[in-house]
């Protein structure tokens, strides 16, 4: 994650810095269009489409974080391994299960879901 925000911060002072320069030769041209002005304005858009294209993996990153940390929280919430107080099953009665039967139920739900994706019933009866 480091890695991440350092390349997103790297990639906005490059994007500032091109911003100025672009400034800088529009006001030493007098606001004409001049070789300087015209290489300014290019970096200016390399530099703009290289810090999107940092946000979008700064993004990816995240989103990806964030369901592995959903998951995390689902498993240990479902193994009681989560503090009572802020588990969403805890005094409701539901005992909590293995990681290996969560694990096991949670692979007959995605074969289910292929299946009915591919337009066939469940091949296989599973025991719960």
């Amino acid at each position: 994650m480091d890695a991440t925000v350092d390349a997103l911060s790297s990639a906005y002072l490059d994007f500032v810095a091109a911003a100025a320069a672009v400034i800088e030769a529009k006001e030493q041209s007098g606001g004409q269009k001049t070789a300087l002005t015209e290489a300014a304005l290019e970096n200016f858009k390399q530099r703009w489409e290289l810090f999107r294209v940092a946000c979008d993996q700064a993004e990816e990153s995240v989103e990806s974080l964030k369901q592995r940390i959903g998951s995390e929280c689902l498993v240990d919430e479902a193994t009681g391994a989560a503090p009572a107080m802020t588990g969403l099953l805890s005094g409701s009665g539901i005992p909590p299960i293995s990681a290996v039967r969560l694990e096991q139920m949670s692979k007959a739900v995605r074969w289910l879901v292929i299946e009915l994706q591919h337009g066939s019933g469940p091949v296989a009866v599973y025991k719960y």
